[in-house]
């Protein structure tokens, strides 16, 4: 069940960030197509700027679902097998200590900006736009919390998958698999 709640965690969050990136690039395209015919656009900054900002939390969240995010694996795969369960917990509590910081003092931003809007677009609540801090908060705790079992499993056994090195090793077995010698390519 859980392994089914993380891929439906997965594909929205994925066609969110699919659907934020092409909203962007509809913006910037319009934006600068206004600008060539010689009618710039007021709110163009604001909006892209926001579409940014949300692109990067929502993405990031789904970074960490994939556990993509820039770790520690080879730190904790070179203690010893008893140690590695401890420290992904600490590790992880950490993590999810600072995005529930970051959600809980989003939610006070938030109250803050109550009545506030944007400067070009007067009918758009800034607590709309600035949702997304408390909002992606939230989301990277359910992600990290979604993939923690994966995690746990490889400290236990293995070691941790390292996925910065994946695409390395990837790339050295295409190159292995290439011949050294000239000669040989010709044949």
């Amino acid at each position: 069940m859980l392994d089914s709640l993380r891929r439906a965690f997965q594909r929205l969050l994925t066609a969110f960030v699919i659907a934020q990136m092409a909203m962007l690039a509809v913006v910037i395209l319009y934006a600068v197509a206004c600008r060539k015919l010689g009618m710039s656009l007021a709110w163009y900054d604001e909006v892209a700027s926001i579409q940014l900002a949300w692109l990067t939390y929502y993405g990031a969240a789904l970074a960490a679902l994939h556990r993509a995010h820039i770790g520690f694996p080879g730190l904790v795969n070179a203690m010893r097998p008893a140690w590695r369960v401890p420290a992904v917990i600490v590790g992880e509590v950490c993590v999810i200590g600072f995005f529930a910081l970051l959600t809980w003092y989003g939610v006070q931003v938030l109250l803050i900006l109550q009545g506030d809007t944007l400067v070009t677009l007067t009918w758009v609540p800034t607590q709309f736009t600035q949702s997304v801090i408390p909002v992606g908060g939230a989301l990277f705790i359910v992600a990290q919390l979604l993939s923690l079992p994966g995690v746990l499993a490889q400290a236990r056994g293995a070691g941790i998958v390292d996925h910065e090195q994946k695409p390395v090793d990837d790339l050295m077995t295409a190159e292995d698999a290439k011949p050294r010698n000239p000669r040989e390519a010709l044949s």
